[in-house]
């Protein structure tokens, strides 16, 4: 039985489904989205925040391209923070609460008013390709056949999934919701690799079992920074909810410690492997062992809910040790637990078998994003969504894909990382990953990448034309600091000893008083008589920019080298065991990943400098024999 025929289908409704879905289908293409049950769309089964450090980066990227996370997340948050913000502004980074069914209530309702695309509840069992292995449609459990140019896999943690805590074990997806039970046997004909992860979320409590007098409240800021560049700070200036530090201790330690063989985690039941940055309350009080206390953090769910997440106590001991454990915390002796804390594992892929486009290598049409590429986090699956949505839309109408490079955003580093490298446990952004994070801080997404949005169609002429005249009005400002000197006089003088820092005897020019550590654009404001009225995000442009300036340079010149190694490009046909002086591993590593040019080579693990100086070589002289032709 067959029914239509779609440009793109899209396997999953979580955050990169959403995001795959809306991208391919605001470019103009028919879309239909497969969401096992339509409740699970943009569901928040684990913590109920968007952003957070250097997540935060990956949501305004995706806003500058043309996603829609950030804009979801202005309409449905409950508190807002900056975090970071006493480092420096390459780490700053915003985080959100969010009302978690508000927010998936929102999204769906984007969704459904979105041209062009489809929703339909059906779980699919199998990818069908055509005799030239490229995508040709989907099958659902119905046997229904949905024909279509382009299929992109977000099946998240669903593949296979399992729950479990202590001895139960239940065969469901995350918040007890129906598992997919079929794909994973599919793609294991068409030849994907697939591994085994894990993760887990705690338990939630009742609110009003819990004393906050106990606990260390931590407010919003004011004002409310948006995540999004299209949204107006005012609109969003509201009455945040509060949320709560607390601490384990020496007593929650110990019924850990005694309980722990009942844990699947501890007993092997467990064979997923799971996130290094995000440990069970388990594995902290194992690893850390000299660790008298770990942070708690208690967060709403909602504004209209009474359930609390207890954030950094995730975990799968029995319910018993649960309710005991959490008891343990101050505030928290006479807690209700209303959702029991659990693990769970689900099949995901070896992304190494994608192209930095995430296409299958070996599959045209199959396109791959979100936790079942082994990564984690409701983030870093928005991201490739969108990419994988726009590169799925760009293949129907033969297109090259756009590539998002590491010198470029977080999302390059995040796609680049999973398909190069691999992940062999989930793999979480890290501002850490990023080599040019100064250049790829989270205030200007929208200079680096609107333009890659507005080329592929999901950002509006207009919108880019704001941002043209907004990287102008920088500039023209920053030029006019520059050419500005103050003059000696007891009034800078008393100005500089306010703020802390040398006085001078000389004329100054303005762009270097900025540059002192104890001053900014800001405060000097008012030395500065001439200066034009300019919105805050200009403002924060102007100072970073020039405060910055020689660290900016030297990022710059840095990427400029790492442009050139991306350029030196290898052959697909290449034959790395025919190689003089190439190291056996990686002769091996690089004829496994099959790297597009040095620079990729050169992030392979197990790759040396020495086995790249030896392709630098190869390449010069194959590229010699090819200027002069066949003798």
């Amino acid at each position: 039985m067959k029914l239509l025929n779609w440009d793109v289908a899209v396997i999953g409704g979580g955050h990169a489904g959403c995001e795959a879905a809306l991208a391919a289908a605001r470019m103009g293409l028919s879309v239909i989205l497969f969401a096992i049950q339509l409740d699970s769309i943009a569901m928040m089964p684990c913590n109920p925040n968007i952003g957070g450090s250097s997540k935060g980066h990956l949501v305004r990227e995706l806003d500058a391209l043309g996603g829609e996370m950030a804009k979801n997340i202005d309409k449905t948050f409950i508190q807002s923070r900056m975090l970071n913000a006493g480092k420096g502004p390459a780490v700053y980074s915003l985080r959100a609460q969010a009302d978690k069914r508000r927010y998936a209530r929102e999204m769906k309702r984007t969704l459904e008013n979105t041209r062009n695309l489809c929703i339909r509840q059906s779980e699919i069992m199998a990818v069908k390709l055509d005799e030239n292995g490229r995508v040709r449609g989907v099958y659902s459990e119905s046997g229904a056949f949905y024909e279509c140019g382009a299929v992109v896999l977000c099946a998240g943690t669903y593949l296979k999934a399992r729950c479990l805590y202590g001895d139960v074990i239940h065969e469901t997806g995350p918040n007890g919701l129906r598992a997919a039970l079929g794909l994973s046997d599919s793609l294991k004909r068409l030849g994907i690799r697939l591994q085994r992860f894990k993760t887990g979320t705690p338990a939630r409590i009742d609110k009003n079992s819990i004393d906050f007098s106990e606990m260390r409240v931590q407010e919003g800021d004011e004002p409310v920074i948006p995540f999004s560049f299209d949204t107006e700070p005012a609109l969003i200036q509201r009455v945040q909810v509060p949320c709560y530090l607390t601490y384990t201790n020496a007593q929650t330690h110990e019924v850990i410690r005694a309980n722990l063989h009942r844990s699947p985690m501890y007993s092997g039941v467990i064979e997923g492997t799971g996130a290094r940055y995000c440990p069970s309350i388990e594995d902290k009080v194992v690893r850390f062992a000299d660790k008298e206390r770990h942070q708690v953090f208690i967060e709403p769910e909602g504004e209209d809910t009474a359930e609390m997440y207890i954030s950094g106590m995730s975990t799968s001991l029995p319910e018993d040790v649960q309710e005991a454990m959490y008891r343990t915390l101050p505030g928290m002796s006479g807690c209700r637990v209303m959702r029991n804390g659990y693990a769970i594992e689900y099949d995901c892929i070896d992304p190494t078998q994608l192209t930095t486009g995430l296409m299958f290598k070996n599959i045209r049409g199959l396109f791959s994003a979100g936790q079942i590429n082994g990564s984690s986090g409701y983030e870093e699956a928005a991201a490739q969504g969108i990419v994988a949505g726009i590169n799925a839309a760009r293949f129907t109408r033969n297109k090259p894909p756009i590539v998002i490079e590491r010198s470029e955003g977080y999302i390059g580093v995040l796609i680049d990382d999973l398909v190069i490298k691999g992940a062999d446990e989930p793999y979480r952004m890290l501002s850490s990953r990023a080599e040019y994070r100064l250049l790829l801080r989270q205030d200007n997404a929208d200079i680096r990448l609107r333009r890659r949005g507005y080329e592929a169609g999901l950002v509006s002429a207009e919108k880019y034309e704001r941002l043209i005249q907004k990287t102008q009005r920088i500039e023209d400002e920053i030029q006019r600091i520059r050419k500005i000197t103050i003059a000696p006089s007891p009034a800078l003088n008393e100005f500089l000893r306010v703020n802390g820092t040398a006085e001078t005897m000389t004329g100054v020019i303005l762009a270097e008083l900025i540059k002192r550590p104890e001053l900014s654009y800001n405060a000097c404001a008012v030395i500065d008589a001439g200066r034009p009225e300019l919105p805050a995000d200009i403002r924060e442009q102007v100072n970073i920019q020039i405060k910055y300036e020689g660290y900016i340079k030297r990022q710059i010149s840095q990427v400029e080298q790492f442009k050139r190694m991306e350029s030196r490009k290898l052959p697909d046909n290449i034959d790395y065991a025919a190689i003089n002086g190439l190291r056996l591993e990686a002769r091996q590593k690089l004829a496994f990943h099959k790297p597009a040019n040095l620079g990729q080579a050169g992030r392979i693990t197990g790759v040396s400098p020495a086995d790249i100086s030896v392709l630098v070589v190869f390449l010069t002289a194959f590229q010699s024999m090819s200027e002069r032709g066949p003798r």
